[in-house]
């Protein structure tokens, strides 16, 4: 196994304990949660960049990176819902996005098409990360008025962004969809 396949699978092993450690309900807990999901997420630019840079791209870690990012920021939305930080509604829809997106790649991919990330995509992943970032740190700090309106407006722009990247998605690939006739 590869370093960037390696890079790839600590951060699906960091997943227990991020969630352990925001369940706790403690700012100490809340703080060791916020720095185990920034160094998975840190690992999910690595390895990526490690596997591109020294020619590292493996089947196991086209199929394991995407799932483990998914991985770690479903399971920190869900605890976000848990701590009551965030509303349900909005983890529906970007978990929502995030199934259709992976359908529509499975699709492509059984007929030879690559649809890669677009900068919408990439875009929604920074504000859905700060968001996430933003939302345990006010867990465990007090947090000013100011920091309360940058912390929602992230959080809006993480959603329009995520519904923005889907659209993008589907209007850009909609021939993957179209059913060949070769009767």
């Amino acid at each position: 196994m590869n370093l960037a396949n390696k890079l790839t699978v600590l951060r699906v092993v960091m997943i227990p304990f991020f969630v352990g450690f925001m369940l706790m309900d403690t700012s100490a807990g809340y703080l060791i949660a916020l720095g185990i999901f920034c160094v998975a997420s840190l690992t999910d630019l690595l390895d990526g960049k490690i596997a591109r840079k020294y020619n590292m791209v493996t089947n196991f870690g086209k199929f394991m990176d995407p799932l483990a990012d998914k991985l770690l920021v479903s399971a920190a939305l869900v605890c976000l819902v848990e701590t009551g930080s965030l509303a349900s509604w909005i983890v529906i829809v970007i978990i929502s996005r995030e199934f259709i997106i992976s359908g529509f790649r499975l699709i492509a991919s059984d007929n030879g098409v690559v649809i890669a990330a677009s900068y919408w995509g990439k875009f929604k992943t920074v504000f859905q990360m700060a968001m996430i970032i933003m939302l345990i740190l006010e867990l465990a700090i007090e947090a000013t008025e100011i920091y309360y309106f940058i912390m929602n407006t992230v959080v809006w722009i993480a959603v329009i962004l995520t519904v923005v990247s889907l659209v993008d998605y589907l209007i850009k690939n909609k021939s993957v969809l179209s059913e060949k006739s070769d009767k």
